[in-house]
């Protein structure tokens, strides 16, 4: 990262201590919660004041990230603490999300909140709300251009083990362990700076994907058993999961992370989707390998996007009107699909 305008501008607005609040997206994932946490960790270095508010709950295997103690979660209870900490803020940090609607209750009052805005994601279309964006769509992770941005405003040396356990958190899952195409050169270098500040790559592994409760194994063993339907002439595969069957498995933030994953490495599947119903709407994550584009596809006709080979969406229909859609747009793809594998 070069230093840019947006680089200049953040090493004066940081030039003198302030209250600043971070926040991410609804429902984080390793890459929000750890950009956030490893980006407060080097502020508080610095001499500021430094707030993680998250607008949802986030998994339970990432409580054991450093600082995750003192991350203040929005909901209807804490909603005045949250007006206060934000009408209080001199800067506002928005990392891995593109659009304010993607922090749910909190994006009206971070919009009309009058403090500096930043934005550092990753994403697809940025949406024009912060004085600064620092935005990379070709970035493996946030936690990347995080990491990026501290070692352009000259303070590399302040990435500590702890703030580089959550930095490499989220560049290791968000690259899917180093395997998807956005494992760049890049990556590679700043993970062996972080090696280099101490951290523990196989603990931050086995806290991430080694530390299930048996429920949600048992979970996982029934969505693939029961639940994973194949379309091989679409190289197509999707589970779809309703709210009865996450309650049976007593289903938590977090539990469904990865799953559609399973669904994509089946051999010869070049698309797959998770399809969730949530109760006050059907929640969908895409996944796909090669040329075909999920972002497009989610944009298209489920009110969503994401990346190219990853994206979300979202339908207010019932689960089974929303299956019935997805399976009903497979024939059109299905050159695409075909010329993907």
């Amino acid at each position: 990262m070069k230093d840019s305008e947006q680089i200049t501008a953040l090493r004066e607005l940081l030039a003198t201590p302030k209250n600043i609040l971070i926040t991410t997206h609804h429902k984080p994932d390793a890459d929000a919660l750890g950009s956030s946490l490893g980006l407060a960790g080097y502020l508080k270095k610095k001499g500021h004041r430094v707030i993680v508010v998250t607008p949802s709950d986030y998994p339970a295997f990432l409580n054991w990230m450093p600082g995750h103690e003192e991350v203040l979660v929005y909901e209807p209870q804490t909603d005045a603490r949250v007006r206060q900490l934000v009408s209080e803020s001199q800067v506002i940090f928005c990392l891995d999300f593109s659009a304010l609607s993607r922090i749910n209750d909190m994006s009206e009052m971070v919009r009309q909140s009058p403090a500096f805005k930043v934005m550092i994601d990753h994403h697809m279309f940025p949406e024009d709300f912060a004085q600064v964006t620092i935005s990379d769509t070709r970035a493996a992770a946030t936690c990347e251009l995080v990491f990026e941005v501290i070692r352009a405003l000259g303070d590399q040396e302040l990435i500590d083990a702890q703030i580089g356990e959550c930095l490499y958190a989220g560049i290791m899952t968000d690259t899917g362990s180093f395997r998807h195409p956005s494992t760049s050169r890049n990556v590679h270098l700043i993970i062996a700076e972080l090696i280099a500040a101490g951290v523990n790559t196989a603990r931050v592994h086995r806290l991430i994907y080694d530390n299930h409760t048996l429920t949600r194994l048992r979970f996982l063993g029934y969505a693939l058993k029961d639940k994973l339907v194949v379309y091989p002439e679409y190289n197509t595969a999707y589970i779809a999961i309703t709210q009865e069957e996450l309650k049976e498995y007593d289903s938590r933030t977090g539990d469904t992370e990865g799953l559609v994953n399973f669904a994509l490495s089946i051999e010869g599947i070049v698309f797959a989707a998770l399809i969730i119903d949530r109760g006050q709407a059907v929640k969908m994550s895409f996944r796909s390998v090669g040329d075909f584009s999920v972002n497009e596809f989610a944009r298209a006709h489920f009110n969503g996007g994401g990346h190219h080979n990853a994206a979300g969406g979202i339908s207010h229909d019932s689960l089974a009107a929303t299956v019935a859609k997805f399976e009903s747009l497979l024939p059109q793809y299905q050159e695409q699909l075909i010329h993907s594998a």
